[in-house]
C-alpha cells in the first residue's frame, strides 16, 4: 500500500470514527464491511438453494472473490472463445448476524461483479436478478433482516451458456462484496457527483451534487458539509443546512473554487479527497470520493490535450483476467500489471470490452492512466463466438444480446453513475465492433471497399446496418443525461459501414479498429471528426500513422497483456496477442514498443536465424525474435536491437562488431548479421556519445538449478495480502535457460496458500490449481496469499534433476 493511499484511508477512518457515534444506544453513520470471507459454495444446481433450512454443511467454504471456471479442467468440449474451461451453475451462501441495536439502520449488500445471471435471496426472500456479469449493483436487505439472529444470503449464478463471450469471462462472484450500513437518512448509491470545471494551474471549480434520501417517516433538518483534502490537509469546506421531508429525495448542490490546484496528469496523478458529511441530531452519513483536477480537450485537427498540453494516447486494450487467477484478480496483481505498462511508456487503457472493477479504476487514478470505459461488445443481435477454434467450425450465438433490450439502458446508467468521478476516465465507449461486417449487420456500401479485418460483401439476408445509427443515438443520449463532461466513443470495425449507417455520426470521438488507411481521407471528408486508433496491430506503420498526423489522437494496441480465451483450436487456451505474457514477462514486442513510447533510455537484443521481411499482411504480427544466444557454431544469425537512443554498439565476447545509427534503419530495428560464437553478446546504446543503456545475452548451458525470489519478504495475516514468487530455471552460471520447461512442484508450510501458478505457455492445459506446473521460457510465476495467522511461511520448490530452493516469508 502506498503512503498517500494510507494517509487518505487513515483520515477517512478517523472522520468516520468521530462521526460514527451512538444516539440512544444505537449506531449511526455509514459503515462499510468487507463481506468476502467464509462463504459456502456448491458447484452445480440444487433445488431450493436459497432456503434457510437447507443443509449446506457439506458445501465448500471459501473466500471471495472466486472464479470457479479457472478451477476446472481444460476440455475441447467447451468453447475456444472462453479458453476451453467449464462454466455451469453455482450457488453461494453466507450466514451472518446483525446486532439488535442495528434494527433501525439501513443495510445494503453491494456486489462489484458476478458472472453472470445472478439471483440473490435474503432469508429466503427473492431480491432480484442481474444478467450482466460486469455491472456493479446493490440490494436493500433492511426489510428482511432479523436483528439479533442469524440471517442468510444466497446467490445463484447461472453461467450455463459457457460459450457466451468472445473471450474468457470466468464464473461466479469474482469481485468484492460489501455490507453497507447507513442511517435511515443517507446518501444514495453513487449519490455524490464531484465535477471539476474550468481547470487551470491558477484555479479550478468543483461542482458537487449530493443526492440524499430520507427513508424515515419524518422530516429531518440536516447539515450537509463537504471537506476537500489534499493528503491530510483541508483545502476547502462548504456547509449547507436543509430540511428533507420523510420518504423523499433531495439533491444538494455546492461549489468550491480552488486556487492553485495540484493538477492530475499521467506523470503526476495528484489526487484530492472529498469528504461528504450529512449530519443531524439523530442520523448522519459520510462518504469519501477521490478527485483529480484535470482538463481534457479533443481537437479534430490538433489531437488530444491534457491540462492544455498536447498528448498522444499511447494505449493498450486489456481484458480483465490474469491467467491462473481467472477473473478473480486481486488488487495487488492489477497494481503490478499497471507498473509494467508504465515501464513500456503506456499512458492509456481501453477496458475491453466491458466495465472493469472499482479496484482497477482506483489504481488507474493513482498511477496516472487515461481510460476509455467501455460498456458493450454486442447490442441487440449476437456476434459469433467460436467453439472449436478462432474462425473454425460453427460459431455459437449466446451472449448479452439476449438481455440488451431489457437491461442495456439500466446497465449503461449504472456504469456511468459508478465511475463518473474517476479522473482517469476520459471517454465512454458504447461498443466494440458492433459494426463488424456481416457479424451480424450488413450494408450495400460493403461492396465498394475491402475491410482489413474482413472481406465480407453485402448480404441482403442479414440485418441492415442502419439500425446501428438508431441504437447509438439512444445510448449516447443516456450517457449525456448523466455526464456531459466526457465525449462518447466506440471502436468501429467498419468505419465505411458506420459512416453510411449514421453510427459514426452519433459519436463525439470516432475509434478506428485496424483502419489506419482511412485516417487521412476521413479527416478530409469529415473535418470536425476526432479520430484515433481504438484497436491496432503492432506494426511500426500503425504507430507512424499516429505519430505523423497531429489530428490522430492516439492508438490502443491489441493487446497489453495476453488473456485467456479467444484461442485457436484445442489445446490452445489463450490469446498470444499481448506485448506481455500471462505471467507478466515482457515479450520482445514489449521492448520494441518501449523503444517507440518511452522517454527513459532503453535497449534490447533479440535474435533470429534468418532475415525476415519488414512488415506483414497479418494485423496482429509480432516481432519474432527471442532473447537467446544459443545457436550452431558459425551459423549466420540476425541480431536485432531495439532502442530509443541514437546509436548502438554490439560486442561479441568483448570484441566490438561496430556502431550503427538508428537513423540508418527505417524499420527502427538496428541489425547485424553475426556468425554464432558461444559466449556473451552485449550492446550499449548511446545518445550524443554518452552510454545510456545496455543489454546482454549469454550462451546458456543445461538447466541445473531453480532460483526464486519474492517481491515481498513479509505479508499481513489478513487473508488478503499477496506475494508473487518469481521462479527461473538456470544453468551453472545462473543464466536463465530460455528453452527450459521443467515441471516444478511448490510445497508450502505456514500461514499462506497457493493462489495459482502461471507458466504462460498458450498450449499448456495442465490443471491450473494444483501445486505443479511446467515452466515456460525458463520461468514460472507463483501467487501466494496470506492466511489469518502469523508465522513463517516456507515455500519449497523442486524439480527432478534440478537443485531446488526455498523462499521464506514472514506473515505478521
Amino acid at each position: 500500500m502506498k503512503p498517500g493511499k494510507f494517509v487518505i484511508k487513515l483520515f477517512l477512518l478517523t472522520i468516520a470514527l468521530l462521526l460514527n457515534n451512538y444516539v440512544y444506544g444505537q449506531k449511526t453513520g455509514r459503515e462499510v464491511q468487507n463481506f468476502n470471507f467464509d462463504w459456502k459454495f456448491y458447484k452445480g444446481d440444487i433445488a431450493n438453494g436459497q432456503a434457510p433450512d437447507l443443509d449446506d454443511s457439506g458445501w465448500r467454504i471459501l473466500d471471495l472473490p472466486h472464479d470457479w471456471s479457472i478451477e476446472g479442467i481444460f476440455n475441447k468440449a467447451y468453447a475456444s472463445s472462453t479458453g476451453f474451461l467449464p462454466a455451469g451453475i453455482g450457488w453461494y451462501r453466507k450466514s451472518f448476524s446483525i446486532p439488535a441495536n442495528e434494527k433501525n439502520r439501513k443495510i445494503f449488500i453491494s456486489f462489484d461483479g458476478i458472472y453472470n445471471n445472478s439471483e440473490v435471496w435474503i432469508n429466503g426472500t427473492y431480491l432480484g436478478k442481474r444478467p450482466n456479469g460486469y455491472i456493479s449493483f446493490q440490494y436493500d436487505l433492511t426489510p428482511y433482516i432479523i436483528p439479533g439472529k442469524e440471517n442468510l444470503i444466497a446467490v445463484k449464478v447461472d453461467h450455463s451458456k459457457y460459450g457466451d463471450s468472445r473471450w474468457y469471462t470466468g464464473s461466479g462472484i469474482y469481485r468484492d462484496v460489501n455490507l453497507i450500513f447507513t442511517s435511515q437518512l443517507h446518501i444514495k448509491q453513487w449519490g455524490v457527483l464531484a465535477a471539476t470545471k474550468d481547470v487551470s494551474v491558477e484555479k479550478a471549480s468543483l461542482n458537487i451534487e449530493v443526492s440524499i434520501i430520507n427513508e424515515s417517516g419524518k422530516t429531518s433538518d440536516v447539515t450537509v458539509s463537504n471537506y476537500l483534502l489534499f493528503a491530510a490537509d483541508t483545502v476547502k469546506k462548504t456547509t449547507q443546512r436543509i430540511s428533507i421531508p420523510g420518504s423523499s429525495t433531495k439533491i444538494i448542490s455546492q461549489n468550491m473554487v480552488i486556487y492553485g490546484p495540484k493538477l492530475w496528469d499521467v506523470d503526476n496523478p495528484n489526487l484530492y479527497s472529498l469528504i461528504t458529511v450529512v449530519k443531524s441530531t439523530d442520523m448522519l452519513d459520510n462518504q469519501g470520493t477521490r478527485i483529480g483536477f484535470r482538463d481534457i480537450r479533443f481537437d479534430a485537427d490538433k489531437g488530444f490535450f491534457l491540462n492544455g498540453k498536447n498528448l498522444k494516447l499511447k494505449g493498450i486494450c486489456m481484458h480483465h483476467d490474469a491467467g491462473t487467477l481467472g477473473s478473480a484478480v486481486p488488487r495487488q496483481v492489477i497494481e503490478q500489471r499497471l507498473e509494467i505498462l508504465k515501464e513500456a511508456g503506456c499512458n492509456a487503457i481501453r477496458t475491453s470490452h466491458n466495465p472493469f472493477s472499482s479496484d482497477f479504476l482506483e489504481l488507474c487514478d493513482e498511477r496516472g492512466f487515461l481510460v476509455i470505459g467501455e460498456a458493450f461488445d454486442e447490442w441487440e443481435l449476437p456476434k459469433r463466438k467460436w467453439i472449436e477454434g478462432w474462425n473454425v467450425g460453427i460459431p455459437g450465438k449466446d451472449g448479452y444480446s439476449a438481455y440488451f433490450k431489457d437491461w442495456a439502458m439500466t446497465d449503461l446508467k449504472d456504469m456511468i453513475m459508478r465511475d463518473r468521478n474517476h479522473p482517469s476516465i476520459i471517454m465512454w465507449s458504447i461498443g466494440n465492433e458492433i459494426d463488424y461486417p456481416n457479424d451480424p449487420y450488413t450494408h450495400p456500401v460493403l461492396n465498394t471497399e475491402v475491410n482489413p479485418q474482413s472481406w465480407a460483401k453485402y448480404d441482403e439476408k442479414l440485418p441492415n446496418a442502419n439500425r446501428l445509427g438508431e441504437i447509438a443515438k439512444e445510448l449516447v443520449a443516456i450517457i449525456k443525461q448523466i455526464d456531459k463532461s466526457r465525449p462518447v466513443t466506440a471502436g468501429l470495425a467498419s468505419v465505411l459501414m458506420s459512416n453510411a449507417s449514421g453510427y459514426a455520426e452519433a459519436l463525439d470521438v470516432t475509434g478506428y479498429n485496424y483502419q489506419e488507411s482511412r485516417y487521412a481521407a476521413d479527416h478530409q471528408k469529415y473535418p470536425k471528426r476526432v479520430i484515433y486508433g481504438s484497436e491496432n496491430g503492432m506494426s511500426l506503420e500503425a504507430w507512424e500513422a499516429v505519430a505523423g498526423n497531429d489530428f490522430v489522437i492516439g492508438q490502443f494496441l491489441w493487446t497489453g497483456f495476453e488473456y485467456m480465451g479467444e484461442a485457436g483450436q484445442f489445446p490452445s487456451r489463450h490469446s498470444t496477442s499481448g506485448i506481455i505474457d500471462l505471467a507478466g514477462n515482457k515479450k520482445p514486442e514489449f521492448y520494441f514498443r518501449q523503444s517507440l513510447w518511452s522517454d527513459k533510455p532503453m535497449v534490447f537484443i533479440g535474435t533470429t536465424d534468418h532475415l525476415t521481411e519488414n512488415g506483414t499482411d497479418d494485423l496482429w504480427a509480432h516481432k519474432m525474435v527471442d532473447p537467446v544466444w544459443n545457436w550452431k557454431q558459425a551459423q549466420s544469425i540476425m541480431v536485432n536491437v531495439f532502442t530509443n537512443c541514437e546509436e548502438a554498439e554490439l560486442f561479441l565476447n568483448d570484441r566490438s562488431l561496430g556502431i550503427k545509427k538508428m537513423a540508418d534503419f527505417k524499420n527502427r530495428t538496428i541489425t547485424w548479421e553475426v556468425p554464432f560464437e558461444a559466449g556473451k553478446l552485449r550492446t550499449i546504446a548511446r545518445t550524443s556519445g554518452k552510454d545510456l543503456a545496455s543489454y546482454e545475452l549469454n550462451t546458456t548451458g543445461a538447466p541445473v538449478r531453480i532460483i526464486a525470489k519474492s517481491d515481498f519478504n513479509h505479508l499481513k495475516g489478513n487473508r488478503l495480502d499477496l506475494a508473487e514468487i518469481f521462479v527461473t530455471i538456470c544453468d551453472e552460471a545462473d543464466n536463465t535457460v530460455y528453452s527450459a520447461e521443467n515441471e516444478i512442484t511448490c510445497e508450502v508450510t505456514g500461514p499462506v496458500r497457493i493462489l495459482g501458478m502461471e507458466d504462460s505457455n498458450p498450449r499448456n492445459i495442465e490443471y491450473y490449481k494444483d501445486n505443479k506446473q511446467h515452466a515456460y521460457h525458463g520461468k514460472l510465476l507463483i501467487y501466494l496469499q496470506s492466511l489469518d495467522k502469523s508465522g513463517k511461511a516456507v515455500i519449497k520448490l523442486s524439480s527432478p534433476g534440478l537443485q531446488g530452493t526455498t523462499v521464506e516469508i514472514n506473515v505478521i
